[in-house]
Order: structure tokens, then C-alpha cells, then sequence
């Protein structure tokens, strides 16, 4: 999971740039780039948050009338200020791309690349992998002085063809404008919007709608799977459905990942969490359990709680004070600082725990360390029976599109049983959420959505190249680069964070 974003206007749109990847941190905290244009190329990238990663300095330098962003939280490669987007390649015209996904053919890509286009990666992500098959494919157009829509549309029929797996991704070519596209399964989300300037019109494209409101942007819609969108410098829109995509979701967006003020492929994230609350209450009160509050983990699992408290005709409390300068636990990359972090995140209200029969509500359990950890918490604050709700299923397999569960041996679920997770968290009791509830909590939104990527939770998967196999392959590359960069950091002492490394470039 990363989150994208790419402005095209009449005037400088860094400002846009910024503010709207502000609005996407919650896609990934572990580093941020812009690249701008303004007949040459205007870069800066590196390690930690927005507000971290650009100053007053950068911003002024970032100039150009169309431009592109990207939050990234670390699904393929490693963690390493060298792998955050966007990247570049200087031909044809010079083109930067941020993209939202992961390829699962990613090693016969770079392979190819590398053997028969002679292309050198400097990365191990397979975002520039990406980056370099649309480039071959855009040279082997053979356009002429100035890109033709048909152009675009020709090379992105190359890499529906050549690319599997989940990729949203915002390119920006040189003197040329923007293009859009969304994989032909809609794995992860892309999004179109527009606002007013004067008689003419600016597009945004990005990961979700959240970002347009604050910007002005009005929604269009959402980019359809096997769909590309490009802006021309004129800020004129040509789209084209080159493949007929099968829209398949991932449903951990309404899980976790996306804002709750977010509404992705017609379904309100918010509305849809607090559906997955009112079933999973059927299950509570078969249970027979006593409960006095319901309480949520913040903050993804108030609203889960919200609509679990009401159709249990049970008070609602908030109960879990988190510390707003923690990051989110879930895609801080390394178990260790996750688990450092949990010391600290959370505080309770004591007063809404002692001597009380508290439910608490989160969204998923994923590895079970924090859960263990706030039922911890809950029970020195003087609870008399802690129990335990997920509104997800129980993840018992890896997702291989973009989601930091790379490997079974770090989900508690895929070799426990329920009754054994309880044990391990230490919660009196233990429910999870089933998945044709969550399945039909945003069904409930739009009917048109037949499947999803729910591979998490099932172990099936939209893609056919998805294999037992190829899981076992991308979770030990995982872990092979997590180790090495842990090796690097050790040897170096710390993150490479010398001015040099991080401060804007300027591409010619």
C-alpha cells in the first residue's frame, strides 16, 4: 500500500502536491517524493513523512505546472531513501512515475530488461521495473516530436500485456503531460477529479478521493481497471478502456488502509466499516457474554465499534487515548519498532475500565502483538472481563499486491486457531468478523462488485499466476532484503540522512 497523486494545471502546483499527500499519509509513512515540471524536471525524495521531507527551500524549488507525488510504506525491495518514488528515466522525453501496488512478475521483468533492453535498474523495487517497461514500451511507439493519445494507449496496451499483478500508478512525461492507468483487476484504487480555473479545467489523479475536497477538486470518478487517463499539455483529458477489466478490490481497504471520509469504487469506506460492526454483533449476542461498554481501538476500529454498540444496544466509550505523533504501527517497517512503539501509543481512561465487562473493537489482527498489548493494558486499568472483537476475518495468508504481510510465519492466524489466538492475547473472549460479512458490507455499496482481492482471508486470489509457490518466493525475497537493510543500518550506524542524499534534485 503506498498512495499516489498527480496534479495537472495553469500554475504552479506544488502547493497542491504537498497538501494532498498530507491528506494520503495514512497510505505510508516511510517516505515521500514530488517531481515537478517546468521545461526541465524538478526532484525531491527521501526517507520519513511529508512534513519531515519537504521545508520551505524545497517547496520554492519545486516549480511547474503539472506534477506528481507519492507516499510509500516498503511492499517490494527494501527500505532503503534510494528506492522512494518517484523515479526517473531520462528517455524518451524524461519520464517520472509513482506507483500503488505490487508486480508479481516482477524478477521475469527485470530480468528481460536487463538482458534484452539493456536497462539498468538501480533499485530492487519493482516500481522502476514498472517505470522502464512503459518507457520501452512509449520508445518503441516511435513518436514524433510530441506524444499523440495514441501513443500513450499503444504503449500502455504493451504493459497491460506484459505486467501482472496490482499496480495504480501517475506518470509524468516531459513537455508531454500526465498519464493514469489502473491494473484490469482494480486491485488497488485510482482516482479522477477536476476543479474550475477561470473557463478551463485542472485534473488531479490519486490513490483516494479524500485528497479533493481540500484541494477544491470535485470528484469524477474512479479510473476503471484496465483504464488509462491522460492529461496532453493542454490540459486536455483523453481516456481509453484498453482492457476489459473484472474490478476486483482489495478489501483490506475497507478493512484498514483507506480514510474513513474516503469513498473508493462507489463504496464509502466509512458507511462500510460500520456495516461490518452490525454484523459482527449477530455474533456477540449468540455468544451470550455479558459486556457493560464497547470500547474501539482507535482509530480505525471506531467506526467498526460504532455500528456494533448500536445494534447491540450497548454504551459506547472511547477508552484508548493514542498518542497522535505515533505512526501506525501496521506499516512501520521491522517488528522491533513495531513493537517498541506499542509501549507508548496508547493510554487508557481508567475510569471506563475498572470493574467492567469491556468489548474492545479493532479492525483486524494481523500478528497479534498489539492486541496482546492493549488487552495488557486494559487489564491493569482494572477490567474485570477483557473481551476481543476483529471486524476482519482471520488473515491466514500473504498478500502479494502491496500489503506488508509478506510471509505465514508472521500471521498469528494462519497457524492458530481461534481458541489459541485468545490465549495468546489473553482476552476472555475472541471474535472475528466473517468474510460474506465483510464481503457483503461493501457489496452494500455497489452491487456491480462480484469479487475481490480477498486473498488475506481466503487464500484465493484474482490473478492466476498467484501460486503457493510464488508466495513462498516473494516472501522470502521480503526477508531477505528486510535483513540486509537491517545489516546496512547496523554497519552504518543509522539511516543514510546526509544533506547530500536528501536534498532536492534537478534533472536536466
Amino acid at each position: 500500500m503506498c498512495g499516489v497523486i498527480a496534479v495537472s494545471g495553469f500554475r504552479n502546483v506544488i502547493q497542491d502536491l504537498y497538501d494532498g499527500m498530507i491528506m494520503l499519509q495514512h497510505r505510508g509513512q516511510d517516505a515521500a517524493g514530488i517531481i515537478t515540471y517546468n521545461d526541465q524536471f524538478h526532484l525531491k525524495k527521501a526517507n520519513g513523512m511529508v512534513r519531515d521531507v519537504f521545508h520551505a527551500k524545497s517547496i520554492a524549488r519545486l516549480k511547474g505546472t503539472v506534477g506528481i507525488g507519492h507516499v510509500r510504506y516498503p511492499t517490494a525491495g527494501c527500505s532503503s531513501e534510494f528506492e522512494a518514488q518517484p523515479f526517473f528515466v531520462n528517455t524518451p522525453f524524461g519520464i517520472a512515475m509513482a506507483h500503488n501496488g505490487n508486480l508479481t512478475n516482477y524478477a521475469e521483468l527485470k530480468k528481460e530488461l536487463q538482458e534484452k533492453e539493456f536497462r539498468h535498474l538501480n533499485t530492487g523495487s519493482d516500481s522502476e521495473v514498472l517505470l522502464n517497461v512503459f518507457s520501452v514500451a512509449l520508445r518503441n511507439q516511435r513518436p514524433k516530436g510530441k506524444l499523440h493519445p495514441n501513443d500513450i494507449f499503444g504503449a500502455m496496451n504493451h504493459v497491460f500485456k506484459k505486467c501482472k499483478g496490482a499496480y495504480s500508478a501517475v506518470a509524468l512525461i516531459g513537455g508531454q503531460g500526465i498519464v493514469g492507468f489502473r491494473d484490469p483487476h482494480g486491485i488497488r484504487p485510482l482516482q479522477l477529479g477536476k476543479r474550475k480555473f477561470g473557463m478551463k479545467e485542472e485534473y488531479i489523479i490519486a490513490s483516494e478521493n479524500t485528497a479533493f475536497r481540500a484541494l477544491d477538486f470535485e470528484f469524477i470518478r474512479d479510473i476503471n481497471p484496465g483504464e488509462v487517463v491522460f492529461i496532453d499539455n493542454k490540459n486536455r483529458l483523453h481516456t481509453k478502456q484498453l482492457r476489459k477489466g473484472q474490478l476486483n478490490p482489495c478489501i483490506f481497504e475497507w478493512v484498514y488502509l483507506a480514510a474513513p471520509d474516503s469513498t473508493i469504487d462507489k463504496v464509502n469506506v466509512y458507511k462500510a466499516r460500520v456495516r461490518m460492526g452490525e454484523y459482527l454483533a449477530d455474533q456477540i449476542k449468540k455468544s451470550g457474554i455479558k459486556i457493560d461498554t464497547v470500547i474501539p481501538v482507535p482509530d480505525t476500529g471506531r467506526p467498526i465499534a460504532a455500528g456494533l454498540a448500536e445494534k447491540l444496544g450497548v454504551r459506547y466509550r472511547e477508552g484508548l487515548i493514542k498518542n497522535r505523533y505515533i505512526t501506525r504501527t501496521f506499516i512501520m517497517p521491522g517488528q522491533e519498532i513495531r513493537k517498541r512503539s506499542l509501549h507508548f501509543k496508547l493510554h487508557p481512561i481508567v475510569l471506563e475500565f475498572k470493574n467492567k465487562n469491556v468489548l474492545l473493537v479493532d479492525d483486524s489482527i494481523v500478528r497479534g502483538n498489539t492486541s496482546k498489548k492493549i488487552v495488557e493494558l486494559v487489564r491493569e486499568a482494572g477490567a474485570k472481563k477483557v473481551y476481543f472483537a476483529a471486524g476482519a476475518p482471520p488473515i491466514i495468508s500473504p498478500d502479494p499486491y502491496g500489503i506488508d504481510m509478506p510471509t505465514k510465519e508472521e500471521l498469528i492466524a494462519a497457524n492458530h486457531s481461534i481458541e489459541e489466538i485468545r490465549k495468546h492475547i489473553k482476552a476472555d473472549g475472541l471474535f472475528y468478523g466473517k468474510i460474506e460479512d465483510v464481503q457483503k458490507s461493501v457489496q452494500y455499496g455497489n452491487k456491480d462488485i462480484k469479487r475481490f482481492s480477498d486473498g488475506c482471508f481466503t487464500g484465493k486470489y484474482p490473478t492466476p499466476e498467484v501460486t503457493p509457490q510464488l508466495l513462498r518466493s516473494l516472501g522470502e525475497g521480503r526477508v531477505t532484503t528486510r535483513d540486509s537493510y537491517a545489516r546496512d543500518s547496523i554497519e552504518h550506524n543509522e539511516m543514510p540522512d546526509d544533506e547530500e542524499s536528501t536534498k532536492m534534485m534537478t534533472l536536466v
